[in-house]
């Protein structure tokens, strides 16, 4: 149908071009000698034209008849290959990575135009059949065409292995350059992979410029980010500068203030751990900071405890405070109040941790049997099992821990266990 198409194209120029000529030429229809091997041929102008065109026709016509059956053998091919793309990509979504790698691959060698699509294809089924060197293979029969799509490709599978150096050094490749927005997200991952989270953190304007991947997952990465370049902060001064980079909204971030404050315990700047968890506390409550502040056995006992007491009034049902409070009574021997916040805390599904600090409690006052009950109840309650309810403490006059075993000296005078027998002469 084309050739004909073309063909009546032709005809059609060909009549224009002898009615202009006639039009142009009406009044003096030229005159045109052609003088070849002794012999002369005459003609007019608008014949010559149109004798012309006709052979034109003619030779396109025959040129055409030619490379027909090549141009219809290679119309055969590409819509072969685009049937096995098609195909394989089906197959491939399906699960059937065999076949799917089968007509890609074949897909890829015979048309260059679906080569970078189809060889990527083919290397995921090969991923998806567990053959790394296969996906390798066909990551290789790129050579130096699609930099940039064989090192995303290269990066990806370095990816899976846990193996971010060898991503990184697939995306630094100066022909890949510069990245595509997948291979920006790629390098960021690969960066915080090997501990270098700050770097990381740097590419969120390139990655948000670029959309390389919704906003969702971009503010769960900057977060995450956020807090891991400040566990690899190497010394207070690196951390200071880190965290007042952070934009405010971050600060606040549960998991960046947890690893800012305990980052800044290890590095014995306690006032600064406890000041950024107050902050955070004041913001915004969340009972996992207000666990840790809790937990934290530094800075002045009495600034801590009235600022939990604040907070638990704010918060009555606050098992992390009221697990602090416990704490910093049982410090000041304070048995019956630690005693008591415990047993709320408890009340409120503190857990373990509280069993463990009850038990201790216990043994503080020389009660061995509910200590060891604490104890066993903190396992249970890690394991998720009912615990034991406490027995309750005998009176202290049938506690025979606490009675002082009654001594006699060689005249049966009683004196109190620990203190000297009386001199025989003391009597008079």
């Amino acid at each position: 149908m084309s050739l004909l198409r073309a063909l009546l194209v032709w005809i059609v120029i060909a009549l224009l071009g002898a009615l202009a000529a006639q039009l142009l030429m009406s009044g003096d229809p030229g005159y045109v000698l052609v003088r070849r091997g002794g012999v002369d041929y005459t003609t007019t102008v608008i014949n010559a034209i149109a004798m012309l065109l006709g052979a034109m026709v003619v030779v396109w016509l025959l040129v055409t008849l030619i490379l027909l059956p090549f141009r219809s053998w290679g119309r055969y091919r590409e819509t072969k290959a685009q049937s096995r793309v098609g195909e394989g990509l089906d197959a491939l979504h399906q699960g059937h990575y065999a076949r799917a790698e089968k007509l890609l691959a074949q897909s890829a060698d015979e048309n260059p135009h679906y080569e970078p699509a189809a060889r990527i294809a083919a290397t995921q089924a090969a991923i998806g059949r567990g053959d790394d060197a296969g996906a390798r293979a066909h990551l290789d029969k790129f050579g130096d065409r699609h930099p940039a799509t064989r090192a995303i490709a290269l990066a990806e599978l370095a990816l899976l292995d846990e193996r971010p150096i060898d991503a990184l050094t697939a995306l630094d490749t100066p022909a890949a350059q510069p990245l595509p927005p997948r291979g920006l997200a790629l390098r960021a991952d690969a960066w915080a992979m090997t501990g270098h989270a700050a770097e990381a953190y740097g590419l969120l304007g390139a990655l948000r410029r670029q959309n390389a991947l919704p906003e969702a997952q971009l503010e769960l990465r900057e977060i995450r980010w956020a807090a891991a370049s400040l566990h690899e902060a190497a010394d207070a001064n690196v951390l200071a500068e880190r965290w007042e980079a952070l934009p405010k909204h971050i600060r606040t971030e549960t998991p960046v203030v947890l690893a800012y404050a305990d980052r800044a315990v290890a590095l014995g700047w306690n006032h600064a751990a406890l000041k950024s968890l107050e902050t955070s506390l004041d913001a915004r409550w969340d009972e996992r900071v207000a666990a840790r502040y809790a937990s934290l056995e530094v800075g002045d006992p009495a600034h801590r405890q009235s600022r939990m007491e604040r907070w638990l009034n704010a918060h009555p049902s606050s098992p992390g405070v009221m697990l602090g409070l416990a704490r910093l009574h049982h410090m000041q021997r304070d048995w019956p109040n630690s005693r008591d916040y415990l047993q709320r805390a408890i009340d409120q599904g503190a857990g373990s941790d509280a069993w463990v600090q009850m038990g201790d409690a216990y043994a503080a006052e020389g009660d061995d049997r509910n200590a060891r009950l604490c104890y066993a109840n903190a396992l249970r309650a890690a394991r998720n099992e009912p615990v034991v309810a406490l027995s309750s403490p005998p009176p202290l006059a049938a506690r025979d821990d606490l009675i002082e075993p009654e001594t006699r000296d060689a005249h049966g005078l009683p004196y109190v266990h620990g203190d000297a027998p009386p001199h025989p002469t003391d009597r008079f």
